[in-house]
C-alpha cells in the first residue's frame, strides 16, 4: 500500500513527526468522491469516512450502526451454549451465583450487568471485586472459598479468570461450578471451568476479539435469555429488556479502550442513547457529581465518568464502582457518586506528584542514554493504584513504551506499562514471565501489568529493551501524524464540529479526525488549569479561533505557543465545541505545530 501523501511539506514538526494525509491514497480519494456524488455526503464527512477505511456502500450503516444488523449469534463463541445452559439452570433452581470481577470500569460494569439481569429474575447474587493491593488481579483462593461458604454454587468470573488456574482448581475441588466470561489473551491451557467464553482464546474463531468483557457478558445474556425463552421460563412473566443495559456496555467499551469498530460502535451509539435517558440512578448521580450538564458523549465516558469509577479500585474501595452501577436507590447512588468524585480528586493529586517525579527520573535517564527505547521507573513512594497512569504519562511525554512500578515493603514491585502502536508490550511481559523474570504478568499489545521481585527490576528492564528495542525504533521512525484535511479559522465552526461528529464515536480503532489550520498567527497565549496552554489563533483573512494544548506547558508545544505570540504556524488539532453561557463556539485542541516555511 503506498504511503499517504505528505501535507504542507512538513517532514519534522515540533514533535518530530511528518504530516501526511490520511485520505491521500488514490483509492481512498475515489471512495470519498463516490460518497459525495452518489450518496450526497458532504465532502468533509466523506473524506473522514474514507480515511477510516469505510467503503461507499458501507457509509449509511457506519453512520447509523444498528445492533440488529451487527449482532452475531452468541453461540459463535466457544463454550457459549454450555455457559447459557448452566446459567439457565441456576435461574430455574434459584441458586446463589457469585460474580468475581476486575477492579476497573469494565469489571465493575460487567459485574453490575450480570447481577442486574439475574436479580431481576429473583436469583440471589454475590459480587466480589478484589482489592488491588491486598488481593491483586483475578480470582484468588481465599475469596473463592468465602463465596462458597456464603452459599454460592456457581461462580462466574467477569473480565478475569482466563489465567486463574490455581484459584479455579480450588473452586472445582470444593464443588463450585465455574463460568469464565473474559476477553484477555489466553494461554494454550485453559483453567478448569464449565465454560470459558473468551474470543481471545487460541481456538476461538468468532472474530469477536475486539469486544470488552461487558460486551461478552451482554452476548451471554442474549444467549441466556434465548435459552430461558426456549424452556418456557417467561410464560406468565415479562422478559428482561436487554437494551436497557446497553449504557453499561457503552461505558465499559469506551473506558477499556477497545477498538470502536463493528459491534462495538453499535454498543456505544445505542448505549449513549440509553444513558441520556438517565434511567440508571448510579450513572445519573455520577454525571451530576462530575458536573456534566449536557447529554453524555463518548469522550465523557473516557475522561469524566470512567476515571471516577476507576478511582475506587485505584486508591479506595474497589467495590464502589459495581455498587454504584447496580443500585437503584437515589440516596445510595448520590452517596457513592460523591465518594468516587472525592477519591478521583485525591487520585489526581497523588498522580501529579508521582508523574512529576517519574518524568524527572526519565529526563535524567535519557540524558545519559538518549537511545533508550523502553522506559522503566520505580519508587517506594508511588501508590500501586496509579502506576498505570504514570506509565501512560511517560509514554505520552517521551513517545516510547513505559513501565512504572510501585516498590512494596515485602520486596515485590507491582507495575503497569503502556506501549505505542506497533509494539506488543503484553507479549514481551508474557515472555518475561516464562523466562522467570516476573512472578506474574500479562496484558495486551498496548497495556500490560507485571509483578516482579524488586531486586530483578534491572533484569526486567534489560529484557524489555532487548525484546522491544528493534520494534520501538521501527515504530518511531515510521511515526507520522495523519490529517483528515485542512481548514481555516473561519471554516472551523460549531456546525463543522457537528458534521464531523456524525462519523463518531471516536476512540481506539476509530481515531478522532485531525485537521491542519494553515498559516495561523498566535495572537495570544497563556497558562490555564493544571499545565494546559490556551491560545488564540488568527488566519490571514482575519478570522480567529480559540485553541488549547493539554498538559503541554513544559513541553515543546506549550513553549512554542507561549513564546510564539505574533508568529505564524501550521497548527494540527482536533475540533470540539466550547460551550459558554449557552453559546457554542468551535475550539482547536492542538496536537502538533509546524513553523511556516
Amino acid at each position: 500500500m503506498p504511503e499517504p501523501r505528505a501535507l504542507l511539506d512538513v517532514t519534522a514538526s515540533l514533535l518530530g513527526r511528518a504530516w501526511r494525509e490520511r485520505c491521500g491514497a488514490a483509492a481512498a480519494q475515489g471512495h470519498a468522491l463516490t460518497m459525495t456524488q452518489a450518496h450526497g455526503l458532504p465532502d468533509l464527512l466523506a473524506r473522514v469516512l474514507a480515511g477510516r477505511g469505510v467503503l461507499p456502500g458501507e457509509a449509511e450503516g457506519y453512520l447509523k450502526p444498528r445492533l440488529r444488523d451487527l449482532m452475531p449469534d452468541p453461540d459463535c463463541l466457544l463454550d457459549m451454549e454450555a455457559a447459557a445452559e448452566r446459567l439457565a439452570r441456576a435461574v430455574r433452581l434459584g441458586e446463589t451465583v457469585a460474580i468475581f470481577g476486575d477492579y476497573d470500569v469494565d469489571g465493575a460494569a460487567s459485574a453490575a450487568l450480570l447481577a442486574g439481569y439475574l436479580r431481576g429474575l429473583g436469583v440471589p447474587t454475590r459480587i466480589h471485586i478484589p482489592d488491588r493491593i491486598t488481593e491483586g488481579y483475578g480470582p484468588n483462593a481465599e475469596a473463592v472459598r468465602a463465596l462458597a461458604a456464603d452459599g454460592a454454587t456457581l461462580l462466574v468470573t467477569v473480565d478475569c479468570g482466563t489465567s486463574g488456574h490455581e484459584p479455579l482448581e480450588v473452586a472445582q475441588r470444593i464443588g463450585l461450578d465455574v463460568i469464565v466470561l473474559d476477553h484477555h489473551a489466553a494461554a494454550e491451557t485453559l483453567p478448569p471451568a464449565r465454560a470459558v467464553v473468551n474470543p481471545n482464546r487460541l481456538d476461538d474463531l468468532s472474530g469477536l476479539g475486539h469486544l470488552c468483557a461487558a460486551g461478552i457478558v451482554f452476548l451471554t445474556l442474549v444467549a441466556l435469555n434465548r435459552t430461558l425463552r426456549r424452556e418456557g421460563f417467561f410464560q406468565g412473566r415479562p422478559e428482561p429488556s436487554l437494551t436497557d443495559a446497553l449504557d453499561l456496555v457503552a461505558l465499559a467499551t469506551v473506558a477499556d479502550v477497545v477498538p470502536l469498530v463493528g459491534l462495538n460502535r453499535a454498543f456505544v451509539v445505542q448505549g449513549l442513547t440509553v444513558m441520556r435517558g438517565r434511567g440508571r440512578r448510579g450513572l445519573a448521580a455520577l454525571c451530576d457529581a462530575a458536573s456534566l450538564d449536557e447529554p453524555p458523549q463518548a469522550w465523557h465516558l473516557g475522561y469524566l465518568i470512567g476515571p471516577r469509577i476507576n478511582a475506587g479500585g485505584r486508591i479506595g474501595d474497589a467495590s464502589l464502582g459495581a455498587k454504584l452501577l447496580g443500585t437503584q436507590d437515589p440516596a445510595e447512588a448520590a452517596r457513592i457518586a460523591a465518594e468516587l468524585d472525592r477519591l478521583n480528586r485525591e487520585r489526581q493529586v497523588i498522580e501529579a506528584e508521582a508523574v512529576a517525579a517519574a518524568e524527572a527520573e526519565m529526563d535524567r535517564a535519557l540524558g545519559l542514554d538518549p537511545d533508550r527505547m523502553v522506559l522503566v521507573a520505580g519508587s517506594p513512594e508511588w501508590h500501586p493504584g496509579v502506576v498505570g497512569l504514570i506509565a501512560a504519562r511517560l509514554k505520552e511525554r517521551f513517545g516510547r513504551p513505559a513501565f512504572a512500578f510501585a516498590l512494596r515493603p515485602d520486596g515485590t514491585a507491582v507495575g503497569s506499562g503502556r506501549s505505542i502502536p506497533g509494539v506488543d508490550l503484553g507479549q514481551a511481559v508474557r515472555q518475561g514471565v516464562a523466562a522467570g523474570l516476573a512472578r506474574k504478568g500479562g496484558g495486551h499489545a498496548m497495556a500490560a501489568g507485571a509483578t516482579i521481585a524488586a531486586a530483578d527490576l534491572a533484569r526486567f528492564q534489560a529484557h524489555l529493551a532487548e525484546a522491544l528495542g528493534a520494534p520501538v525504533r521501527s515504530a518511531r521512525a515510521a511515526e507520522a501524524l495523519l490529517l483528515d484535511g485542512t481548514l481555516s479559522a473561519g471554516g472551523a465552526t460549531a456546525e463543522t464540529v457537528r458534521l464531523i461528529a456524525q462519523a463518531g464515536p471516536f476512540g481506539s480503532g476509530a481515531p478522532e479526525p485531525v485537521f491542519a489550520l494553515l498559516r495561523h498567527r498566535i495572537v495570544d497565549a497563556g497558562l490555564v488549569g493544571n499545565g494546559h496552554v490556551r491560545a488564540r489563533l488568527r488566519s490571514r483573512d482575519g478570522q480567529a479561533i480559540g485553541a488549547i494544548s493539554f498538559r503541554s506547558a513544559q513541553g515543546p508545544l506549550g513553549q512554542a505557543l507561549l513564546n510564539g505570540v505574533g508568529r505564524e504556524f501550521h497548527v494540527a488539532g482536533t475540533l470540539a465545541c466550547d460551550r459558554w453561557r449557552g453559546a457554542e463556539r468551535a475550539q482547536v485542541r492542538i496536537c502538533d505545530l509546524a513553523p511556516c516555511g
